[in-house]
């Protein structure tokens, strides 16, 4: 918890995200940063849509919050753990985001690629303490 400090940076940075993933334009060159204005590994266009990131929360331990990649229950019965730990920021209200959760694609030489889930989920900023940025990618059916 933030101790009654300003908790608005995450928030800030996320904002930022998703703007970013909006209108996925073209911007100025600055630092490899969360919030560096453009997405993308440098600052001419490409195809990238998505900043993933993971979040970390503050009781968490170091290990990063995971949700599952299906609105259907599953009581991963088949040895299967079908939940994620990257997401796409879809919306920020006030304090409060709602994130998609992305499904990795694990096929060789795909890099840093994600499909897009139908699962979602909204998160208190305030129980969030660290995220981690990833590579910008392109995220298919978003």
């Amino acid at each position: 918890m933030c101790n009654n400090k300003d908790c608005g940076c995450i928030a800030e940075i996320l904002k930022v995200i998703c703007v970013l993933q909006q209108n996925a334009e073209c911007g100025d060159t600055c630092l490899d940063t969360c919030d560096r204005g453009f997405l993308g590994r440098g600052n001419t266009c490409s195809n990238f849509n998505t900043r993933p990131v993971m979040l970390y929360t503050c009781f968490g331990n170091g290990i990063p919050w995971k949700m599952p990649t299906s609105k259907e229950f599953n009581r991963a019965c088949d040895g299967k753990d079908n939940t994620s730990c990257v997401f796409r920021v879809e919306k920020i209200d006030d304090n409060c985001a709602t994130f998609r959760v992305l499904e990795p694609i694990c096929e060789e030489n795909r890099g840093d690629h994600f499909f897009a889930t139908n699962s979602f989920f909204t998160m208190n900023l305030e129980c969030c303490c660290v995220i981690r940025c990833l590579n910008d990618t392109y995220v298919e059916c978003i």
